[in-house]
């Protein structure tokens, strides 16, 4: 027994190393606190000097040398996992404590279908988050799904010619996304909105559907209003909403087939070759004026002392002998087209002024023909035409 060799006690629990003698008979062991305990020496025993610590168990089980550790520590008290981390050998299998609530969900209840839900309906909903403050309030953006199939969705925004994607993903069936929230400071940014979709279902067999795609015009003068905003089946609260598609039924584009309206809106008509011929296939539509000797549209101002004022009705009666078959949206795109193609005509002409009767009515053809002016055509220059010659629904445009 020397100094330095551990030991323990015999008697009672614990045990230190030698620090000391005192005569023959006592000894001085030195404890884990640094205390020196005067002890018989017939009531201690030298500990061995095997190691029988965790980490020397493992070393030697692995045919290398037990990590040092600081004397603070003593014999290493690591976990057997972090010390076979260490190693790298994985041949001492150890047991882990898995919390189940630790793991990934990986399990997806199976959809519950309704009754009739197997046919496409799909909306863009604009919902109001405080109704009774309709002039001041933000609004919220959802797509809804009222269908038993799966959508994987993109949601656009266009400012003029130029797309924007806000949002893709997929939803869920008979569900309600949320997508956005937006003020009314961007609502002259959302000129047109665009949403594509392509159905499906998960885990059982489906009938193919074809892919949806669908643009609206989003006018902002609707979300000063309140009547604009209705109960719905989908919402608590009023919603403006609008049809993506209904019943397997897209909604109608905003840019018209001509070949396709010619057919529903001229077949009845064409009793001959010769009427067919006198139709070209840029301007499907049969023009008013264009088979009489009437005065054409657009027709030419004399002045005198500035250069000729090019007039534009823009009536539709004006346009078109006849209306039979399109819907509102059918005749307010062709105004527009109109009024593009009038503006391309003039376009390199500088300094051209052309004056455009919309005629007041509910304002809708004024506000489309003013958003194409501040968006599309930023570069020319607009101003009420004037209230002698043509009253209070015309605008004049000059080309810069």
């Amino acid at each position: 027994m020397k100094i330095g060799d551990k030991v323990r006690f015999l008697s009672e629990t614990g045990g230190g190393k030698i620090a000391g003698f005192q005569g023959k008979n006592i000894v001085l062991v030195e404890d884990e606190d640094s205390f020196q305990i005067p002890t018989a020496i017939n009531e201690v025993v030298v500990v061995s000097t095997d190691d029988y610590s965790t980490a020397k168990v493992v070393s030697n089980k692995l045919g290398q040398t037990a990590q040092s550790v600081s004397p603070e520590l003593g014999a290493d008290q690591r976990s057997v996992k972090a010390l076979l981390s260490d190693t790298g050998d994985m041949a001492v299998a150890m047991e882990e404590d898995n919390d189940p609530a630790d793991k990934a969900i990986t399990y997806r209840a199976p959809v519950q279908e309704r009754k009739g839900g197997n046919t496409l309906s799909a909306y863009l909903a604009f919902v109001p988050i405080d109704i009774k403050e309709v002039t001041n309030t933000r609004f919220e953006t959802y797509l809804v799904n009222d269908t038993n199939y799966y959508f994987q969705y993109t949601y656009l925004v266009s400012e003029g010619n130029s797309w924007t994607l806000r949002s893709q993903g997929e939803l869920e069936p008979n569900t309600k996304l949320f997508i956005e929230e937006f003020g009314r400071d961007v609502l002259n940014d959302m000129g047109k909105v665009a949403i594509q979709m392509m159905a499906y279902k998960r885990d059982k067999s489906f009938i193919l559907k074809p892919c949806v795609e669908a643009q609206f015009r989003i006018d902002p003068v609707k979300f000063y209003k309140l009547h604009t905003f209705q109960d719905n089946d989908f919402f608590e609260q009023p919603a403006l909403l609008y049809t993506i598609i209904e019943n397997d039924v897209p909604a109608k584009p905003l840019v018209i087939d001509a070949k396709r309206l010619k057919q529903q809106m001229f077949a009845p008509n064409q009793t001959s070759a010769e009427n067919e011929a006198n139709r070209t296939s840029e301007d499907t539509y049969v023009r008013r004026y264009e088979q009489g000797g009437k005065k054409g549209n657009p027709f030419v101002v004399k002045h005198k002392d500035d250069k000729d004022l090019v007039v534009v009705d823009l009536h539709i009666d004006a346009l078109l002998d006849s209306t039979a078959g399109m819907q509102p949206i059918d005749i307010l795109n062709y105004q527009l087209k109109k009024f593009r193609d009038t503006l391309a005509e003039y376009s390199s002409k500088k300094g051209q002024k052309i004056v455009f009767i919309h005629g007041k009515g509910e304002g809708v053809l004024r506000r489309a023909l003013v958003n194409d002016l501040n968006y599309r055509y930023k570069q020319y220059s607009y101003q009420d035409a004037s209230f002698q010659e043509y009253g209070y629904g015309a605008t004049q445009v000059t080309i810069k």
